[in-house]
């Protein structure tokens, strides 16, 4: 006897779990309920069509209802909205075109994704005031971008992947763009040593931040008609900033309401439990997607993780799972990726302020390494970031620069998802040709590094740490040539070129601690090779000079970000 699958929302999870479906049981019944016209749309590319980067709103529509049906002789129901779940009766309650009617079901998957948080503070439903979620809320915006009547200023409020690709393409496509982020930094997956490129990035194209300071509010500015020509954002910090629309990208929440005494467990923040299997608290009832909690790998805490591609391989499992199969999921690392103009930002596994949250011990090495061999033409430099455990074991992983970034985090990802250590990814055998790579990959290089760490050969010291070390007494020794030092160097740094070390060995202080760096760190590890078994006690700056500019250059533009003071 065939059975029937009811699928609770379209696009990735629920989408690639029906196609899959009926690639098992051909005599299923299949119904997927949808609530929006579009069954299954490329939501990551909504932000490139406001840039123009896609151009045509039809390539972001991945399947529609008739292709669905077509190929797959599925029952797509668009604009079909499942208001209630009940679980223990086996049906859903369905509300289409003003009337509700009930659908039964064998097996039910839950993928209703998540909605843009909208926080409750003044002027939040502001017409002006719009998100980005979905295809109708990209032609709100692009709409928004052709109909201003003062000019073309925006505010993106939100610094997360979302926010920034939404300032990124509507910079490219002319628009004054200040992006407003209530923590210190944009990019919350990664350190703020790495998402300070992206900031960079950002404001070297014209992008303003602001950073550091939520959103108060949202009020409207009217002409002398009484007409609204523009909306003013104010700020906690008591300054405001005056534009013709905003875009609100401060995070998604699971869009679970409808769960409400269905019978399927839900957590604090609303998001459905899953077992390793996708199997919610009620017999019968699968979930997936953004609005699932699933567990973090190795150590099963709980993690929800709103991306499509866990999304799609979730969706895969659970049609297998739910036509009998026990396909068990390993849990989330968190690998993620975003290009903020001519920059490329990946991360994988754990960050050092999660780490630090859990109060584990761990150590990181940075590199500056090459795309590929530095003789051979377009070679681009990148900056790799491992972090590892004391035992070795790989936790994470940043990256930012052009070419060959996706490539070196995708194959520290899959290390940690095999358990892999340091040691682990100096033996990695990986492709090489000099218009492809180095000899040595940079997942070998950052793996020799942390060896070196591990070994006691190497004493690394933070970004955020030397100028208290210096103020402790330190000396702070550049390393590199004496006409790198002149174009710029840290405060306070002796100039001592590394190939002229020794030769000066007998005028430093062996009790006096030393703190050396050269411009990406490579000199300065072979400096403190030299300074160690002569005697001293040193430390290297990790990322040498060159991240240490970035940072610097980041933190003096964000001091003009023209929030205005509400006296003003």
């Amino acid at each position: 006897m065939s059975k029937k699958y009811v699928i609770v929302g379209g696009v990735a999870g629920g989408a690639s779990a029906a196609t899959r479906l009926r690639r098992l049981e051909e005599d299923a019944e299949i119904v997927l309920i949808e609530r929006s016209p579009y069954v299954s749309f490329a939501n990551c590319g909504l932000p490139y069509y406001l840039g123009g980067a896609i151009e045509n709103r039809s390539q972001l529509l991945v399947q529609t209802p008739q292709s669905m049906q077509t190929r797959f002789r599925i029952d797509v129901r668009v604009e079909s909205e499942v208001v209630s779940v009940d679980a223990a009766r086996h049906v859903v309650r369905i509300r289409h075109d003003g009337k509700e009617y009930e659908e039964s079901f064998d097996k039910l998957l839950l993928s209703p994704g998540a909605r843009p948080v909208r926080p409750t503070i003044a002027g939040i439903d502001d017409k002006r005031v719009l998100t980005l979620r979905n295809l109708d809320d990209v032609d709100a915006i692009r709409h928004a971008m052709k109909s201003q009547l003062r000019g073309d200023k925006v505010i993106v409020v939100g610094g997360g992947f979302i926010g920034v690709e939404i300032a990124e393409n509507l910079k490219k496509a002319g628009l004054d763009v200040m992006l407003i982020e209530a923590a210190r930094q944009v990019l919350a997956p990664f350190d703020e040593d790495i998402a300070s490129f992206a900031e960079f990035a950002l404001l070297e194209r014209g992008v303003k931040l602001q950073l550091g300071s939520g959103v108060k509010g949202f009020e409207p500015i009217c002409d002398d008609h009484g007409e609204q020509v523009g909306i003013r954002t104010r700020l906690m910090d008591c300054r405001y900033v005056d534009s013709d629309f905003v875009v609100l990208a401060i995070g998604v929440a699971p869009d679970t309401a409808f769960l409400k005494d269905s019978g399927v467990a839900l957590d604090e923040r609303g998001y459905i439990v899953v077992d390793d299997e996708l199997r919610t608290s009620a017999p019968d009832v699968y979930a997936v997607g953004d609005a699932i909690r699933l567990f973090r790998q190795g150590d099963k805490k709980p993690m929800s993780l709103a991306l499509a591609g866990p999304a799609n391989h979730q969706g895969r499992t659970v049609a297998g799972n739910m036509t009998g199969k026990h396909t068990k999921q390993r849990g989330f690392i968190g690998s993620s990726i975003v290009k903020v103009f001519d920059t490329v930002l990946a991360a994988t596994g754990l960050n050092e302020k999660t780490l630090t949250a859990e109060s584990r011990d761990y150590d990181v090495v940075i590199a500056h390494p090459l795309s590929h061999a530095g003789y051979y033409p377009g070679a681009q430099q990148m900056v790799l970031k491992l972090i590892f455990g004391k035992d070795g074991k790989v936790l994470g992983a940043q990256a930012a620069g052009g070419e060959g970034v996706d490539k070196r985090i995708d194959v520290v990802a899959t290390a940690i998802s095999m358990g892999a250590t340091v040691s682990d990814l100096t033996d990695l055998e990986l492709c090489y040709a000099p218009p492809f790579n180095a000899a040595k990959d940079p997942v070998n290089m950052v793996g020799y590094m942390a060896e070196n760490v591990l070994d006691g050969l190497s004493t690394p010291i933070r970004q955020n740490a030397w100028r208290h070390a210096v103020r402790d007494g330190a000396l702070l020794l550049d390393v590199r040539t004496p006409g790198e030092f002149a174009n710029g160097h840290l405060e306070g740094a002796t100039n001592m070129p590394l190939d002229s070390l020794r030769a000066h060995l007998s005028s430093l202080d062996k009790t006096r601690p030393i703190v050396v760096y050269c411009q990406v760190g490579l000199r300065g590890y072979l400096a403190e090779r030299i300074l160690k078994q002569a005697g001293c006690t040193v430390s290297n700056l990790i990322g040498g000079y060159r991240l240490a500019a970035v940072i610097d250059r980041v933190q003096a533009s964000l001091d003009v970000s023209g929030a205005r003071k509400i006296d003003e």
